[in-house]
């Protein structure tokens, strides 16, 4: 689910709030920095929830409406389509859905008005009306269907986000690629709903994510001087302080993470600095790194392993 990319940006976060506090402690930095990683995991299982608890509410409004004093025949012989609909059905019954939800304590139950405001603002809407007219039945059309749910009604909707900041301060950042993850699981559907793994290789990511955090800080001193080296034109102090810090991580991950190629973590480092920096972060970024590279591959200081990994 989460990507390398995204790793790195949480490790980018840990660092940056470590070197802003003087005699921090870098083991409890990085503690926090895996626990914003599994708090991930419960906002993709309350969004999970909150999906899970949409059908709950249409299920119950057709329940409501059959035991109106004077029911109409609308109320009496309702559109099943959304009730019906095969993923949220397999959603509802999912035992592994279920525990997970229970475990991690995540319920919209004190939030209920929510849900059924969303579901009201998701009925009215000219998706949902186009959905419940189709005579088609499918599974393709379901999954379909509950994506656009998500796109138009629930990622962007604003009384959501701030609900979400409100649960957790960690959610707001993360949102984006929960919501990603969320949609991904439901592409894979087949048959029985089952829920992603937040790690491809939990083991392996983690490793990464710990080996960036700890070579960035232990080698800070040393990747500031061959910085320093190669921006003579420039002042340390005048260098924004995200610049300098992506070009710490993508050295030490040059330098010391054996198994990614040195082109992956320049180009990884760069698209970074786009959206984490200043407009000219790009090219000054991309520059510096090209020359320090440079230099590291002409003295031979560059090491990695695995198959195509070794720089010429």
């Amino acid at each position: 689910m989460l990507n390398r990319r995204f790793l790195r940006i949480k490790v980018m976060q840990a660092l940056y709030s470590f070197f802003a506090v003087e005699k921090g402690n870098a083991k409890d930095f990085e503690k926090e920095m895996f626990k914003s990683l599994d708090k991930i995991s419960d906002l993709y299982f309350y969004i999970l929830a909150l999906i899970k608890d949409i059908h709950h509410v249409a299920m119950v409004m057709i329940d409501e409406n059959k035991n109106k004093r004077l029911p109409s025949k609308e109320d009496l012989s309702p559109n099943m389509k959304f009730a019906d609909n095969i993923l949220l059905v397999s959603m509802a019954n999912s035992k592994e859905l279920n525990t997970q939800l229970e475990k991690r304590k995540l319920s919209w139950q004190s939030d209920f008005d929510v849900v059924r405001k969303l579901f009201n603002e998701i009925r009215n809407g000219d998706a949902y009306k186009t959905y419940m007219a189709s005579p088609t039945l499918s599974a393709k059309e379901d999954k379909d269907f509950v994506i656009e749910l998500i796109t138009k009604h629930l990622s962007e909707n604003q009384v959501l986000a701030s609900l979400l900041e409100e649960k957790n301060i960690y959610w707001a950042d993360d949102a984006f690629v929960a919501f990603n993850s969320v949609i991904r699981t439901i592409e894979d559907f087949s048959a029985d709903f089952k829920t992603l793994p937040l790690l491809k290789d939990e083991k392996d990511d983690l490793e990464f994510m710990s080996l960036l955090f700890n070579k960035t800080i232990l080698y800070k001193q040393e990747f500031e001087t061959l910085i320093d080296k190669h921006t003579k034109n420039w002042e340390l102090e005048r260098i924004a302080n995200m610049d300098m810090l992506l070009m710490e991580m993508a050295l030490a991950e040059i330098l010391h993470i054996p198994n990614v190629p040195v082109k992956a973590s320049l180009n990884e480092y760069i698209d970074i600095s786009k959206e984490y920096s200043t407009p000219n972060s790009k090219t000054f970024v991309n520059g510096v790194l090209d020359k320090i590279i440079a230099e590291l591959k002409r003295d031979n200081k560059i090491n990695k392993a695995g198959r195509g990994l070794k720089e010429s």
